[in-house]
């Protein structure tokens, strides 16, 4: 039974606090769309996105007005690319990423994600077309993103692929250099990417998934945050407790829009990932968390056990309010996206090295992260090549999203709008890794990958 008390305090997480439903994402199967014919298939794909998704975004705003819950985003994933246009006979899948952005535009929905590959081992030939595609596909789209997953506990790093990213993201950046390299905004590279993502840019179908489903991402850094502040001078296992309790609270509201739009369309229910997003509205950070714990600035000294704290506590209140919690499920720090984020850089409080040690206790990794449009391809390798080691070896979800943004250096700061909001260019070391990036190969999976 919902009692009136519940009621009011959803309402008061809601009007006062920035609590929505960041994203309802539908994933579909574009499976049997195979063909032979790049046209074709390009036609068949975008018949089924509109046909499946035809009242995705109608439903999405019937549910916001009916119950009152602000949903940000109505998003589609689809089956990545490389495995469902493969049978294409073709050496470029830019004519698929145009038609899956003229399928997210005719339907409505804000980002259609899923123009991906899955390389952990090795390459197929599809995976090498895709690859080769990405900047071109990314710069004369808008609402398409990618993701390639090069890295898993099961499978260790493929240096290759980690070699390979570097150079496609420089591609991407200089392809989209009048609009802030935004298209690197669009593109993740991921170790143990997991197929119910529902937050953008790493969203795709998983081959595991059924033909659709709904899954729904929640939000509520803000929510988290005014809980914190009422229990200000109690330890922190008073803390901890406080903040599972409001993740529960957060996580139901999520679960019955996810239930709500499953039931109205028709599609099963998939998850719901209750992961804090931050956006770069005041008051809604999850920096301002942490700080909230004590910290003076974010990126100070305890900011590290602080997070892990925070992701805990998140995972498992959203565990005791749902059988069907997924996706990524913890806390996001991504520079752009976060006022607090943002303002621990400028004031020198947060570095590049910080944040990657942050990312062995947070959901996913280096999120949204402005470099100079100088740093060397091979300096971006490692950096990812970095992050997916603390993804294997630790057996978690991690993932870059960097941009290098031609013609800015440390010290400016580069806009792009929206969610994605504002990023200040940050400092990279300046010692070359090329020799080690030039390697290629591939590194082993760890020792606990033999856990059968």
């Amino acid at each position: 039974m919902i009692e009136l008390q519940d009621i009011l305090e959803t309402n008061r997480m809601i009007k006062e606090q920035n609590l929505d439903v960041r994203t309802i994402t539908m994933g579909i199967s574009l499976r049997d769309c195979a063909h032979p014919d790049l046209t074709v298939f390009c036609q068949n794909i975008y018949e089924k996105i509109t046909h499946k998704a035809e009242h995705l975004v109608r439903v999405g705003e019937d549910i916001e007005a009916e119950y009152g819950v602000p949903i940000i985003n109505k998003r589609i994933s689809v089956t990545p690319i490389a495995i469902a246009a493969e049978a294409c006979h073709t050496d470029s899948y830019v004519a698929v990423a145009e038609a899956l952005d003229r399928a997210a535009k005719t339907v409505g929905v804000n980002f259609i994600g899923g123009f991906s590959a899955l390389v952990q081992k090795g390459f197929t030939k599809g995976d090498l077309v895709l690859l080769a595609s990405i900047p071109e596909a990314l710069s004369v789209t808008d609402r398409v993103c990618s993701s390639v997953n090069l890295a898993s506990t099961s499978s260790g790093i493929n240096m290759d692929c980690v070699a390979r990213m570097g150079e496609i993201i420089k591609q991407t950046a200089h392809l989209t250099r009048d609009r802030d390299a935004i298209g690197c905004a669009k593109l993740v590279v991921f170790a143990n990417a997991v197929e119910d993502n529902p937050f953008m840019a790493g969203a795709f179908h998983g081959v595991g998934e059924a033909e659709a489903c709904i899954s729904v991402g929640v939000s509520g850094p803000g929510v988290v945050m005014r809980a914190i502040e009422q229990v200000r001078g109690a330890d922190l296992g008073v803390v901890a407790e406080t903040i599972k309790k409001t993740a529960f609270k957060i996580t139901r509201v999520g679960q019955l829009v996810a239930q709500e739009a499953s039931r109205r369309l028709n599609v099963p229910f998939g998850i719901v990932d209750l992961s804090l997003a931050p956006t770069p509205a005041i008051g809604d950070s999850v920096a301002a968390i942490l700080e909230e714990m004590g910290l003076e600035s974010t990126g100070a000294p305890g900011t590290t056990a602080a997070l892990a704290l925070l992701n805990d506590a998140v995972k498992k209140g959203g565990l005791m309010a749902s059988s069907h919690v997924g996706g990524l499920s913890g806390a996001f720090i991504p520079v752009s996206e976060d006022a607090g984020m943002i303002a621990a850089v400028e004031r020198g409080a947060l570095t590049l090295e910080k944040l990657e040690a942050m990312t062995c206790v947070c959901s996913v990794g280096l999120d949204m992260i402005a470099v100079p449009g100088d740093t060397s391809a091979a300096t971006i390798s490692a950096i990812i090549a970095d992050e997916a080691a603390i993804g294997v070896i630790n057996n978690k979800t991690t993932a870059v999203r960097i941009i290098p943004v031609p013609g800015k250096t440390v010290g400016d700061s580069v806009v792009f709008g929206g969610l994605l909001g504002h990023a200040p260019v940050m400092a990279v070391n300046r010692f070359a890794p090329d020799v080690f990036i030039a390697r290629g190969g591939r590194i082993p999976a760890p020792i606990r990958s033999l856990t059968n």
